[in-house]
Parts: structure tokens; C-alpha cells; sequence
């Protein structure tokens, strides 16, 4: 019995060839929504951008073109230290 290779168009793992479909490409919001602003004024647009904890969200995640998540990360460290954003999670 010999130990045989699948070639190169197919896949030993599964019928539909064993690769993952890739997700749909995240669009950034503020690229596609000329309208939309981001100020460090306004917390309640800056809150999707944090996580529960406090942190930034990357852009992976978040969906943002590189020039516009600079901006948001520049805005939530702005309004961090005019204590519009918490630095951290509250505990209770």
C-alpha cells in the first residue's frame, strides 16, 4: 500500500477542499459615509471603537482604513485624557 499525496487541486481533509471561505471584507464606515466625523467630543461614536475593557479595537476587527483608525486612536487618547472616555473598565 502506497502512501499517496493529493495533488495540488485537491485535499485529503474534506470533499469541498478543506479550505475556510474567507469573510466579506469589512468596509470602512467613515471611507463609504463621507458624512461621518470623528471628534474626540463625542463619546457615544468613539464607544464601538473600545472594548469593554477600555482598549482599542484593531483594525482587523474594527473595519477602518489605516488613515482612519489613526484618527480614532488619536480621538480616544485625546478624549481619555479629558476624562470624556474612562481609561480603563469600571468595577462596581
Amino acid at each position: 500500500m502506497r502512501n499517496e499525496r493529493p495533488s495540488r487541486g485537491q485535499s485529503s481533509d474534506s470533499a469541498e477542499g478543506g479550505r475556510r471561505p474567507f469573510p466579506k471584507r469589512k468596509v470602512c464606515r467613515f471611507c463609504k459615509h463621507k458624512e461621518l466625523t470623528i471628534d474626540y467630543k463625542d463619546a457615544r461614536a468613539l464607544r464601538p471603537y473600545l472594548t469593554e475593557r477600555g482598549r482599542i479595537v484593531p483594525r482587523r476587527i474594527s473595519g477602518g482604513c489605516a488613515k482612519h483608525q489613526r484618527m480614532i486612536a488619536e480621538a480616544i487618547k485625546r478624549a481619555r485624557n479629558l476624562a470624556i472616555i474612562p481609561f480603563t473598565a469600571i468595577n462596581i
